[in-house]
């Protein structure tokens, strides 16, 4: 599955995004996906997943109440809705396929797989 991660943007604390994947290939309803992020001079990390099905989600603790991931698998895309951003939000998000299924669950970034070009946010203070 290709992936292509689109909406980022320049928006000030307080203020929300709506980050999209567009993913090709019949195959990408059958993948659990996951949305990380890349600041300036860090690892890239886990941000939150979403099952095959939509049914089922989970998040890392500094987005929980803030973030949620969708998705609509007639339009074979991945949604991250972003509110109440911060300045610690900032980085270039990207949004992956789980390959290993028993990943499910995890932020173990060496699961996903199938990286895209990211896409950058920038929280203004």
């Amino acid at each position: 599955v290709q992936l292509q991660a689109s909406g980022g943007g320049l928006v000030q604390a307080g203020g929300s995004l709506k980050l999209s994947c567009a993913a090709s290939g019949r195959a990408f309803r059958s993948y659990d996906m996951g949305w990380f992020r890349q600041a300036p001079g860090k690892e890239r990390e886990f941000v939150a997943a979403i099952n095959w099905s939509g049914g089922s989600t989970y998040y890392t603790d500094s987005v929980t109440g803030r973030f949620t991931i969708s998705r609509d698998n007639a339009k074979n895309t991945v949604y991250l809705q972003m509110n109440s951003l911060k300045p610690e939000d900032t980085a270039i998000y990207y949004c992956a396929a789980l390959l290993v299924p028993s990943g499910w669950g995890t932020s173990d970034i060496a699961n996903f797989g199938s990286w895209g070009q990211g896409t950058q946010v920038t929280v203004s203070s």
